[in-house]
Formats: structure tokens, sequence, C-alpha cells
């Protein structure tokens, strides 16, 4: 993998960037897929009104917003935002226009429940 520049993505050049499915209204560009002991980086682009239901973080997630307003019960966090979620926390993330996000977890995250 060839290193990133970070205003790179800030600037958006994101945008020229590959992305799959990975849940309803919400696309991924893996940086670095890890396997479910290792930890994985990527590109979050949320379609607006898009969300991920309750979930439970079994290692560190950090989240950076690029693009956009992410929620969670906690607050609304807009561009240029840093996002620590520890392990054991629990939150469900929303967006009401759209949203892209530079995010890095330590392990996979559990899913506790569908909606907000």
């Amino acid at each position: 993998m060839a290193n990133l520049s970070f205003a790179g993505f800030l600037k958006g050049g994101w945008r020229d960037m590959a992305f799959e499915h990975f849940r309803d209204g919400i696309t991924i560009h893996w940086l670095l897929k890890g396997s479910p002991a290792e930890p994985s980086v990527a590109i979050l682009n949320y379609e607006p009104g898009a969300s991920v239901p309750r979930h439970r973080h079994a290692g560190l997630e950090t989240i950076i917003v690029l693009e956009g307003t992410q929620s969670d019960e906690n607050g609304d966090y807009v561009a240029g935002a840093v996002v620590l979620n520890p392990v054991g926390t629990e939150h469900s993330v929303w967006t009401k226009e759209g949203c892209v996000v530079l995010i890095q977890w330590d392990l996979p995250v559990v899913i506790l429940g569908e909606g907000k």
C-alpha cells in the first residue's frame, strides 16, 4: 500500500477511490482490511439519512470526519472532527445530509440492534 496524504483526503482526494457496498446507504473503500483479530482502516461514504445500528466497540475506533456531519448520541461531528470510541463504548451512528469519514478499527464492532 502506498502512503497517502492526509491533506489530500481533506481536499477530497477520496472521491477518485473505488467504493463497494458496506451496508444500506454506506459504501466503503478499504485502505487496510485486517482479519477479525487485526486492525482495519477505511473510508466510509454515507448517503443522506444512512445509519449504523447500536454497536459495541471491542477495540478502539478512531474517526476523522472528512466531509458532512456524522452524529451519535453524544453529538454532531463536522468535517475536521476527530472522534475516539474506546473499548466497551456503545452508540449508534447516523447522518442527515450524508458524510465521509476516515475510520480505523482495532477490532470489528459488535452490532447490538437495528435502528438508532
